[in-house]
Formats: C-alpha cells, structure tokens, sequence
C-alpha cells in the first residue's frame, strides 16, 4: 500500500501535530455506521504502532494501517487538503471527500 501526500495537505498536517505524534493512521471508523463492514476510509494521528499494524509506504510520513483494516483502502492512495478539510481518494474514486482537522486530531489506537 502506497500513501502519496500533497503539498498543501503535508503542510497542514505538520501544522495540526501540536502533540509530536509519530504516525499518521489509516483509519476505518465504524462509529455510527451499525456494524464493522459499514465505515469510513479515514485519517488520526497516532501515539505508538500496535501489533496489528503495517507500515505503509509514504514519503511524507510514518504512516500505519491494521492490517485488518487494510482491506478497506485501495493499494495506490492520494491525501490532499482542500478548503473544507482532507480528502482521501484513490485512482477509482474519493474514499473520504471531507475529513475534517479536528477529526484528525482525536488520536484513536487500533
């Protein structure tokens, strides 16, 4: 899996790290969407690598997805920063059109 991050998104996000955390996580939120197969392709800084968790390839960041969480993202992956926020897409598609900095933020460990 392969994360390329823009310009613009790199730096918004060193902006947003205020806590020096040291990985960007792939993140399927299921929250709010009944069961575990019904989520949201997303993005959250993280404290530590669980044991679960892969490296993912990206020049900009150590980023890290579970490795049960994967499956939910494409294998070539684009994170951009648009006026309303993130946006995480794939050549097939946008997976995650508005990610919001404060969402960003809320560190959640696998």
């Amino acid at each position: 899996m392969k994360l390329r991050i823009t310009k613009q998104a790199k730096n918004k996000l060193s902006m947003l790290n205020d806590q020096n955390q040291p990985y960007l996580r792939l993140f399927y939120d299921t929250d709010d969407c009944g069961c575990g197969v019904n989520g949201l392709p997303t993005i959250r800084f993280a404290n530590h690598k669980e044991e679960l968790d892969k490296e993912v390839d990206c020049a900009s960041f150590d980023v890290i997805v579970n490795r049960q969480q994967a499956i939910f993202f494409a294998a070539s992956l684009t994170l951009s920063y648009e006026t309303t926020g993130f946006r995480l897409s794939s050549p097939e598609g946008i997976l995650n059109p508005i990610i919001s900095e404060q969402s960003v933020q809320e560190v959640v460990e696998a």
